[in-house]
């Protein structure tokens, strides 16, 4: 079996992966020992605190309505499935785009943060509250989408988002300047 750090350098994906898995892990339990039991800490005023909530459903709260064994089972499976396929492929893939590696590294350790979660607490824990206070701002986000108050979330989201974004700028833009038609090299 080949190393995961032999020459092609795949391995730095993996402790990226496991990077976002200790401070999405570290994180949650600082804030359940020391937020569980008190209101929302103002980080800045209007905009951002931490607050301490516990998601039974999967991002922004999709199927918390769904019925137990359904929506463990779903919120479960599923994404065990992700990280072995997000695992096998980044160990054994033919890919070499740094980019792509690196989204599918960060998506892997904030998979496995909230999948942990899932196993050994039935939900996951958030703490990253963003909103708007502001009237005419937040006015105009709830015209827009319909609220000025983003849903609370979590490091292991985060890194999700982040991976999740590298991929579409990688589907919008394929190649880096200059090397149109070739993947760019580890």
């Amino acid at each position: 079996m080949k190393s995961l750090f032999a020459k092609d350098g795949r391995g730095i994906y993996f402790v990226i992966a496991a990077v976002i898995l200790v401070l999405d892990q570290a994180t949650k339990h600082l804030v359940h020992a020391h937020l569980r039991d008190s209101g929302p800490v103002s980080v800045i005023p209007d905009m951002f605190s931490l607050w301490y909530s516990r998601n039974p459903g999967g991002l922004f709260g999709y199927f918390r309505e769904l019925g137990d064994p359904w929506r463990i089972g779903l919120l479960t499976l599923l994404p065990t499935v992700a990280v072995v396929l997000i695992a096998y492929f980044l160990a054994r893939g033919r890919e070499t785009d740094r980019v792509t590696l690196l989204a599918l590294g960060l998506i892997l350790g904030g998979a496995l943060g909230n999948l942990i979660d899932r196993i050994f607490r039935g939900e996951v824990i958030d703490f990253l509250d963003v909103y708007v206070s502001s009237p005419e701002l937040a006015g105009q986000l709830v015209d827009w989408f319909g609220t000025a108050h983003w849903p609370t979330f979590n490091v292991a989201d985060s890194a999700i988002v982040v991976g999740a974004s590298f991929l579409v700028y990688r589907i919008v833009r394929p190649y880096p300047p200059g090397q149109a038609g070739e993947a760019q090299p580890v």
